[in-house]
């Protein structure tokens, strides 16, 4: 929380950044947040935010100086704060917050909505029950659409970096697979993009993001792949152009690579052309390139190779030859 009369004082990590002389993604890679007598947040969120006179005295060498203690009608908490304050869950918060009583005290810190603690002092009117016994029974966890998921449990993971499954379910009332697919994948796109923008391994973008290493196994496994697929696209693209240029396509302009988001190292592209040589071009990031008999091919991680036979053909040891060369060895098949 921000304690009351310091508002003034509050640093974001481009701050505390630009104080230095250097961008916030050295500053993240370079561990100074994580070092011995670092200032702690002022939250558990994904933004972070310090009390400046901490991290003043720390740049300077002095020690830091503690926190006021008492608590104080003025001081402002965070969403999960605020939650934790009320009583209630983080999604419940979401809806009270919306309420013109709550509503006209939030503030924006560092660009975190914030209220006073005298937010504790509202309580909403109870929602009329249906007569006869109608409506949801009592206990019911909240059962959110698989196309809106992603985004609540986003805000969720941005509020706690710790977010557990358990957590997930907890919250929104989702089955424990489901809630644990979901961290995993959103958790893995996340360490992906830290990884591409900041030269980092797995580790050290789950370390950035906050994300404890014990939570993390499957989605690092995850986002090693997720950034060797996105490095893989323009080679991938190249290959698309090569074969629309030798007529082996039927579209205006080159195909789509079929491809799952990075998710698996592998990819396809299908040749609808008369005189294609294969109804489809696979690419494993492990296997190389093999014709297909089908444009329906399988994708998955687990996938089976399968071996050279009718209509299947491995076409390079090496798992990037040119493009040149590709077109070059599909033609030796017409």
């Amino acid at each position: 929380m921000i304690r009351a009369g310091r508002r003034h004082l509050v640093r974001t990590l481009a701050d505390i950044a630009a104080q230095q002389g250097i961008a916030v993604s050295t500053l993240l890679s370079s561990g100074r947040l994580q070092a011995e007598g670092f200032p702690a947040p002022l939250s558990a969120g994904r933004t972070r935010l310090y009390d400046g006179e901490q991290v003043d005295a720390y740049l300077a060498g002095r020690p830091v100086p503690a926190l006021p203690t008492v608590d104080d009608d003025e001081d402002l908490l965070d969403r999960q704060e605020a939650a934790a304050l009320s009583g209630i869950s983080l999604y419940a918060w979401d809806r009270r917050k919306k309420t013109p009583a709550v509503s006209e005290h939030m503030v924006l810190v560092g660009g975190v909505e914030h209220w006073p603690r005298v937010v504790r002092d509202y309580t909403p009117a109870p929602r009329p029950r249906p007569a006869g016994g109608g409506g949801r029974p009592v206990g019911t966890g909240d059962q959110v659409p698989r196309d809106v998921l992603p985004e609540r449990v986003a805000q969720l993971l941005d509020d706690d970096p710790a977010l557990t499954a358990a957590g997930v379910t907890e919250q929104l009332g989702v089955h424990r697979n489901t809630a644990q697919a979901a961290l995993t994948a959103l958790r893995a796109q996340r360490m992906a993009d830290v990884m591409e923008q900041q030269g980092v391994d797995a580790a050290q973008a789950a370390a950035a993001l906050g994300y404890p290493a014990g939570l993390t196994r499957r989605a690092s496994i995850r986002a090693e792949a997720i950034v060797r697929g996105r490095r893989a696209r323009p080679y991938l693209a190249d290959v698309a152009r090569a074969l629309h240029a030798r007529g082996w396509t039927t579209t205006d302009t080159p195909p789509t690579v079929e491809h799952p988001d990075g998710d698996t190292c592998c990819a396809a592209l299908v040749l609808d052309g008369p005189d294609a040589p294969a109804a489809a071009l696979v690419w494993s990031e492990r296997h190389g390139w093999r014709t297909s008999t089908s444009p329906r091919h399988p994708l998955g991680r687990g996938a089976a190779w399968p071996p050279p036979g009718p209509g299947v053909r491995h076409l390079a040891t090496g798992t990037t030859p040119a493009p040149a060369d590709l077109v070059k060895a599909l033609d030796s098949t017409s």
